[in-house]
């Protein structure tokens, strides 16, 4: 064993790395249950104000993101399995589509967002003031939740162009890709919140 690879050996702590990526995933869960919390006890309070407001929502811009992020979770799974199987190229595939499919969402967010600033349909806004108090919380929740979820995006695709850097120069290999494997869990995470937040904003009106 050469002083390298003893090195590196010494350094590595792959139970602790795994248990902290799910200490974090367990905060993360916390921040969004307490906010799918405050949007469902508003929903039961303003429900017509809710309704309404939810129409202005583009669903087929909802369904590709939602149809986006269930493909990049199980290419990103994929990737691990091939890291494992020491396919260094399928695996690099996997995740530049994982990033690819990531910034296809994040594209989508920029015209729906898009679209509702053009129509004045943003908080603070004129026209939101005139609008009734629960359309006002509505369109509130709507930006801070999905934008706090693109903030994850953002994230989650940093890390992604990390491992992908990793994969390339071989720091991350069969016997070495609990980075890898920590990423999957980020963005999986990512994709579940996303899971939850589609219903709650798109379809559930």
């Amino acid at each position: 064993m050469d002083h390298n690879t003893l090195e590196e050996h010494e350094h590595r702590d792959d139970v602790g790395s795994k248990l902290g990526m799910w200490i974090f995933i367990f905060t993360e869960l916390l921040l969004f249950g307490g906010l799918f919390l405050v949007y469902a006890v508003l929903r039961a309070k303003y429900f017509q104000d809710f309704h309404v407001a939810a129409h202005q929502l583009n669903v087929f811009i909802g369904s590709i993101n939602t149809l986006a992020l269930l493909v990049s979770s199980m290419t990103i799974a994929m990737s691990i399995t091939a890291i494992q199987k020491n396919q260094k190229k399928v695996a690099l595939i996997l995740l530049s589509i994982t990033f690819f499919l990531a910034f296809i969402f994040l594209v989508n967010k920029y015209f729906e967002w898009g679209l509702k600033i053009h129509h004045h349909l943003y908080p603070g806004s004129d026209l939101v003031l005139t609008l009734t108090h629960g359309e006002i919380l509505f369109f509130g929740l709507y930006f801070f939740m999905t934008g706090l979820h693109a903030l994850h995006i953002i994230i989650g695709m940093s890390l992604i162009g990390v491992v992908i850097f990793k994969v390339k120069n071989d720091k991350i290999r069969s016997d070495n890709f609990q980075l890898l494997e920590n990423a999957g869990l980020y963005w999986h995470l990512v994709d579940l919140i996303w899971i939850f937040l589609f219903p709650l904003l798109y379809l559930i009106t």
